[in-house]
């Protein structure tokens, strides 16, 4: 037998080895050795620690083997261990050395672990930095975005600029998976190394430009926890994102949503206005903006949704039928605080149909309709019976339920409601029964037709068997008795009787209170109380011992024969109980009560102060104040703030500028590529045909406005027709204006024929067809007159200004597809004008940017270009319009901090009037600091700021300011165009003070200087509601233009534009924020009285200049 035995033994090994061979040849594994499980099972007594070293010991051999395949199978197990909450951290040496396998599967499971752990192990992580860098470049988009994500999980601030490459390579991958990555790890960059925002925010910027659903909502999460106040990058791609919003992902759309909500609060008008008007079909009030005037006319409503609000409604609506709980209750929170009220019943079914999943959710969405029922009650009525109570509810959703039915309750369905309570009350869940005595007490407040039986029915109660419902019945009939006394002293008797059987001490206190407070109703039974109380008073609790002494005490004052000596015995045993509370108040009631020497004059009035008649309780929801938090965030389930909360502004009163989303046009590229090839064409028709250049030029303007026109037509949802329209009247208008231009530089005579030309002209262009060889009109202004000005005449000067004017054509079309939008026009005529009057070499530079002629902030870098073209010495160089520096600047010192209030500390500001050195958007300000102390202070610096969103450059931290010493610091803060005081705190050492700048709306303004034509055609674009007069009279008969100029610059920041006329002045400046611009011009009319005009977009900063300006004048 033991010969057969090891025969098959033998056998069976020589058959493993063959399996193993040919397993190897296979590319194949099997275990050779028993599994981890297996030897449990095998060697029980074996200790696990050493059981479990051992198989981290087999995973560190497969893992080190030269077999992808074992490799592979390996880093199955330990990914497994992972996902089971097993720490395999002691892998990570044996896991990194193969980062670089050529084996897709194998490296994107060492990811995996890699992303887990190299947090935990950054020094060994750090090793292989170089091989995250090459797989940056890995074919694969799955390995460069498992890259990226391990490289920012390595929380190392040494590597924050490798990190910050890295993300800016990956916003530009071509892959959209790897954008969103990068989306995701601008967020933990930012939490590692928060001074990177500014760079940051330049990527999300970028990202948030991206089409692919994919990637929206990473950004817009992105864009949340780095610069959730930076609502004017949401500008542009606002109506992408609201189109967007059904493609995304499901989590992506719950962030966008948020956003978008508190992006809506901001930029429209609340629609919950009375009498307001609410149209689907209001689209043409928003395009057709030639309409605006006559619609306002015959239009008594005094709102109209704005159709980019309509847009996000509609947008979200769909999202109700999400299976995504969380998407559900953003989009209902949406309407909650965005849609017209009668428009948020549609959000009733889809969180009724919630109330049908896990009680997780449960909780959320009741706590949500609980907020929404106190407001809305109508909005619920239908669904009442969705809020019934079932055996199989937790407590917590049992009470939220019965917090809804308390809130709908009403004269309707009250009997039904009190029906379903009385079950509640017979409920085994001893706090949901609690809970639904006080939604009784609370029905009976609220609805005085069932407070008789709302009471009756919880005297009842009373002689239920347990104490926690008799107790909670106590209480409440003692708040229901406060608001009817003199009705119900037979229930202060029934409650005294049970007295001796109540136990909760709260119970006891509230029938002792009922009983001192309307002692005399009960004049028989109110000293026997006190007898018993007085046997037991070392044994009670303290809330009962309080209630005791302040039943003695009125008991005293009442009815002092019976109960003088019981009230000195309880006051006595207060004297020396262990609570200071008790012997405080003791000693305080007795001075009152009792009169003495000691106790002067207040013993007079102790009726008055002991029996006042007190107000009835207020039985209130919980939920009454929540609603002060946005629904379905974290702070509104506490019921308080919690950290990143960001609360919702209240709605403007005034909707901000709409244009600003209409620059969001999408195919700025696409527009940019033909345009190109357009350039060729002009050149062409001019080389060629010299005999009609001259009309070429008459043509320039409406033949160009036509070409912008047809261009936007294919590309816009305007009709054809309506571009025609607009083109023709666009041609009307800037033909006059390009004649007054021209009249500057030519001679009169030639001035009345061209004009003549262009009436001509003028009416057929509505008529002809447009040409891509058109120029555009400022090449008339641009060109020919600095060539009629300029020494040189030659025939290579007036090549050159033809190329300028044709290089200027090509660059309008995709402004004037935009004519409808003002603010860009402005923007973008004085960026022309500079680029024809400049080297072809800064034209060639300036051609590489065509993206910012849609931006709205191009008029920032066209300006500051304007003042680095200053600085070359170029004598032929000069501009139309300018940013300059103020040719008058009067110091208005303003005191920010008194030495008083600030413990030796005094601040006081001024406005420098100078561009500020920090961003070209704020207002510099200059502070004085002075110790005015007899101590030195340090550390002087600024605080916290409100609103946190306030954009604020501070001054260097002062380590020291001597006494009676002074230094002069510089700040820059963005007021966004408004006259909005900043506040901040100034800090000391030991100290902080809450300080407040407050700037005059002319210190919002920077000058500019223009020539008069250009001031003229300038202000005739901005008519109607962009404009602002009033009549003013003055205090000499005819003052000079040094005292009016004088005291126009000390009032606003402007530049005085020279004026041909006596009786005409001019001034002209630029908002520091947004760069509109403002024109002011004064005509002087007889009798000392003149006309004031101000011309400018911002129309709220217009009527605050012009009062500013209009008492500055009345000086003069």
């Amino acid at each position: 037998m033991d010969v057969g035995f090891s025969s098959l033994r033998s056998e069976a090994v020589g058959a493993m080895r063959m399996a193993l061979v040919s397993a190897e040849n296979l590319q194949l594994t099997l275990k050779s050795e028993l599994s981890q499980e297996e030897r449990a099972l095998t060697h029980t007594k074996s200790n696990p620690k050493e059981t479990h070293k051992a198989g981290n010991e087999d995973l560190k051999e497969m893992l080190e083997s030269n077999k992808d395949s074992l490799k592979l199978e390996a880093m199955k197990r330990v990914v497994g261990l992972i996902a089971k909450g097993k720490n395999a951290s002691e892998l990570f040496p044996a896991v990194v050395k193969n980062v670089a396998s050529k084996n897709i599967e194998l490296k994107k499971l060492v990811y995996v672990y890699l992303v887990r752990y190299a947090e935990e192990q950054q020094d060994l992580a750090l090793l292989s930095i170089s091989t995250f860098q090459r797989a940056l470049k890995d074919p694969n988009q799955f390995i460069r975005g498992s890259a990226l994500r391990v490289l920012s999980s390595i929380r190392v601030p040494i590597i924050v600029p490798i990190m910050m490459l890295a993300i800016k390579e990956a916003a530009a991958d071509l892959s959209p998976y790897v954008r969103k990555t990068s989306a995701h790890a601008i967020q933990k960059l930012y939490s590692m190394d928060p001074d990177q925002k500014e760079q940051l925010i330049e990527v999300i910027e970028k990202l948030l430009k991206d089409k692919s659903t994919l990637v929206a909502g990473s950004v817009v999460m992105a864009f949340e926890e780095v610069c959730p106040d930076r609502i004017d990058l949401i500008h542009k791609n606002y109506r992408k994102l609201c189109n967007l919003l059904v493609d995304v992902e499901e989590w992506g759309q719950v962030v966008i949503i948020s956003m978008l909500t508190r992006y809506a609060r901001t930029q429209f008008t609340s629609p919950w206005k009375e009498g307001a008007m609410f149209d689907e079909n209001n689209e043409k009030a928003f395009y057709d903006s030639d309409s605006e005037e006559k619609k306002d006319q015959k239009e008594a409503q005094p709102y109209i949704m704005d159709p980019d609000h309509r847009l996000l409604l509609r947008n979200t609506k769909p999202l109700l039928q999400s299976r995504n709980t969380a998407v559900v209750m953003s989009v209902a929170q949406l309407y909650w605080h965005l849609a017209p009220k009668h428009e948020v019943n549609i959000v009733t079914k889809s969180l009724v149909r919630l109330l049908r999943s896990h009680r997780e959710v449960q909780y959320i969405v009741l706590q949500n309709i609980a907020t929404m029922s106190i407001q809305r009650k109508g909005m619920f009525e239908p669904f009442m019976k969705s809020f019934y109570v079932r055996s199989t509810d937790a407590t917590h959703i049992k009470t939220l339920k019965l917090e809804i039915l308390t809130n709908l309750a009403n004269e309707a369905n009250i009997s039904t409601i009190l029906r379903e309570f009385q079950t509640y009350v017979k409920s085994q869940d001893k706090a949901f029964a609690a809970a639904t005595i006080q939604a009784i007490g609370r029905c009976a407040t609220n609805i005085t037709e069932v407070t008789d039986t709302c009471l009756n029915g919880l005297v009842l109660l009373l002689s239920n068997r347990d104490e926690t419902v008799v107790a909670e019945s106590v209480v409440v009939i003692k708040k229901l008795l406060q608001t009817q006394p003199t009705q119900h002293s037979e229930i202060i008797k029934h409650m005294a009787k049970l007295f001796d059987n109540i136990t909760v001490s709260m119970a006891r206190a509230s029938i002792l209170w009922l009983m001192g407070e309307y002692c005399e109703r009960v004049p028989k039974i109110a000293p026997d109380v006190l007898r018993k109380m007085a046997k037991t008073f070392t044994a009670e609790e303290d809330i009962v011992k309080l209630q005791t002494v302040n039943l003695a005490a009125k008991l005293y004052l009442t009815n002092s024969k019976q109960t003088k000596l019981l009230t000195q015995y309880i006051l006595n045993l207060g004297k020396y109980d262990q609570s200071y509370d008790i012997r405080d108040r003791t000693r305080f009631i007795r001075q009152l009560i009792v009169p003495n020497e000691k106790s002067g004059a207040l013993n007079k009035y102790a009726r008055r102060i002991l029996l006042a008649p007190k107000p009835a309780p207020v039985l209130e929801s919980a939920f009454k104040d929540r609603d002060r938090y946005q629904l379905g965030t974290l702070s509104h389930s506490l019921n308080t703030k919690a950290a990143g909360y960001l609360e919702l502004s209240d709605w403007p009163a005034v909707a901000p500028d709409q244009s600003v989303r209409n620059v969001e046009v999408i195919e700025p590229v696409q527009e940019w590529a033909p345009l190109v090839g357009k350039t060729k064409k002009p050149k062409s028709d001019k080389f060629y045909s010299d005999d009609e250049e001259e009309k070429e030029e008459e043509r320039s303007e409406s033949s160009g406005s036509e070409d912008s026109s047809s261009s936007s037509s294919s590309s816009s949802e305007e009709s054809g027709s309506e571009s025609e329209e607009e083109s023709s009247e666009e041609s009307d208008k800037t033909s006059s204006d390009s004649g007054k231009s021209s009249s500057g530089s030519e001679k009169s005579s030639s001035e009345s024929e061209s004009e003549q030309k262009k009436k001509k002209k003028m009416t057929k262009a509505p008529q002809k067809k447009s040409k891509p060889t058109a120029a555009f009109s400022d090449s008339d202004e641009n060109g020919n007159g600095p060539v009629a000005q300029a020494s040189s005449s030659s025939a290579e000067s007036s090549s050159d200004s033809e190329t300028d004017s044709e290089d200027d054509s090509d660059s309008d079309p995709p402004l004037t597809q935009q004519k409808k939008k003002k603010k860009s026009e402005e923007k973008s005529k004085p960026k022309v004008e500079v680029k024809s009057k400049v080297e072809v070499s800064l034209l060639d530079l300036d051609d590489f940017s065509p993206a910012p002629t849609n931006a709205p902030k191009s008029l920032v870098v066209s300006s500051s270009m304007l003042s680095d073209l200053e600085g070359l010495s170029l004598s032929n160089i000069s501009s139309t319009m300018q940013v300059t520096s103020p040719s008058f600047g009067p110091v208005k010192t303003y005191e920010l901090l008194h030495h008083m209030t600030g413990k030796g500390l005094s601040a006081k500001y001024h406005f420098s009037r100078q561009p500020c050195l920090y961003q070209p958007s704020m207002v510099a300000v200059q502070v004085i600091l002075t110790n005015s102390s007899d101590h030195s202070l340090e550390e002087i610096h600024i605080g916290d700021r409100s609103p946190a969103s306030l954009n604020i450059h501070c001054f260097n931290t002062i380590e020291r300011l001597e006494p009676e010493a002074s230094v002069t610091v510089s700040m820059g803060i963005d007021f966004s165009d408004s006259t909005q005081a900043a506040n901040f705190q100034l800090c000391t050492k030991e100290d902080q003070f809450s300080v407040s700048i407050q700037p005059a709306v002319g210190e919002l303004l920077m000058p500019s200087t223009m020539t008069e034509q250009d001031f003229s055609k300038e202000q005739g674009k901005l008519l109607g509601m962009n404009e602002t007069s009033a009549t003013i009279t003055m205090a000499t008969a005819n003052p000079s233009s040094q005292a009016i100029s004088m005291q126009v610059l000390c009032a606003a920041n402007v530049g005085v534009v020279s004026s041909s006329g006596n009786n005409f002045h001019r001034f002209a400046g630029r908002t520091v924020s947004s760069g509109a611009l403002v024109l002011v011009s004064l005509e002087l009319k007889e009798s000392s009285t003149a006309l004031l005009t101000i011309s400018t977009e911002k129309s709220v900063m217009a009527s605050m200049l012009l009062r500013d300006l209009k008492q500055t004048l009345a000086q003069v």
